[in-house]
């Protein structure tokens, strides 16, 4: 054995204490000895316990009737948000902003961020608003299962950019092994046909026969996989879905000012855009260490941190680019329209 594999092995071992996911670099993780004998599934079933066990004490923050229908779908839809006048006053703040964006180009499309900081703050004083409603913060907090602030940004789908691959990102796929949300405030209208979010209603419940699909895909991990499914973010095709007990697909095509608040866990892509299109959403994200017994003690949720969160981690990934990667491209300048 290499002797570097053996100074690493105390930090492979910490992992699997942590949400770390990937099966090709973590020999560990991707053993499929190790994974016959249950230790991908024990990770996800410990995993779901202790979510279950946080989101019963932040079941407070949301309406009853909004927290039956995540329990049982994954997701909650709401429509018309925010009051007309004060999102009609985002919605054009934002389109109109001009300001420091990343690019990640995948397949034929771009995706683009903003990170909502102070400046983007002190420009769009209704964010500030948007990020501190009751509603808002319930709905992300009782999803993700963790009372922290997630991380927010400004963020365009721009489709059919250029001649290539189709965008991954089609592809059903669950984030990761855990619980995890995501967010979406759509500020355009999005049609069916022009690249809508997508969920399989219920597939973010551990069922028998989900654990087992697991099961099934860490022992092909990580030689027997897609790339990105050897990363851990395992892909699924509408075919397999009646086999594990699922509906089909959901499309959200839905109107300007719905909110969709999703626990990634559950199968969700995007939808294909059959022209060149452009989705404009405020979009959050919330990660944690599954196995933390509590929902709080976040210091990066403090105010004057949170907000610097995104900008510090962009910068510490174009210093250490060579160690960390950098798939966020500084595009200078930019609305989040421009193509």
């Amino acid at each position: 054995m290499n002797p570097a594999r053996y100074l690493l092995a105390p930090w492979w071992l910490a992992q699997l204490a942590t949400g770390a996911k990937n099966f090709s670099k973590n020999p560990l993780i991707g053993s499929k000895r190790l994974n016959a004998c249950g230790l991908h599934v024990s990770r996800v079933k410990h995993a779901h316990a202790m979510a279950a066990k946080r989101r019963a004490r932040l079941a407070r923050l949301i309406d009853p009737a909004e927290r039956e229908a995540f329990d049982r779908n994954g997701f909650v839809e709401k429509r018309d948000f925010l009051p007309a006048e004060e999102f009609a006053r985002l919605r054009d703040t934002v389109l109109a902003y001009r300001g420091p964006a990343r690019d990640m180009v995948q397949g034929d499309t771009i995706t683009r961020r903003f990170a909502i900081d102070p400046k983007l703050l002190a420009a769009i004083p209704d964010l500030r608003s948007l990020l501190a409603h009751p509603e808002w913060r319930g709905l992300i907090r009782y999803a993700g299962s963790f009372d922290q602030e997630p991380l927010n940004y400004i963020q365009s789908i721009l489709s059919h950019v250029r001649e290539a691959d189709p965008d991954p990102q089609t592809h059903f796929h669950a984030d990761t092994f855990h619980p995890t949300v995501k967010a979406w405030l759509f500020l355009t209208d999005v049609a069916e046909d022009e690249g809508p979010f997508c969920y399989v209603p219920g597939s973010h419940r551990l069922t028998p026969e989900r654990l087992e699909w697991e099961r099934q895909m860490s022992l092909k991990a990580p030689e027997g996989l897609d790339r990105l499914s050897s990363r851990g973010s395992f892909r699924v095709t509408p075919a397999e879905l009646p086999a594990l007990g699922l509906p089909p697909p959901r499309q959200f095509a839905v109107p300007a000012n719905t909110l969709v608040v999703g626990d990634t866990f559950g199968f969700h892509a995007r939808g294909p855009s059959v022209r060149p299109s452009t989705r404009v959403e405020i979009w959050a994200y919330g990660r944690r260490n599954p196995y933390l017994p509590w929902t709080g003690l976040d210091p990066l949720s403090l105010p004057g941190i949170a907000e610097r969160r995104i900008t510090a981690l962009w910068r510490f990934r174009d210093r250490f680019r060579r160690f960390t990667g950098q798939p966020w491209r500084d595009v200078g300048d930019k609305t989040p329209t421009e193509r």
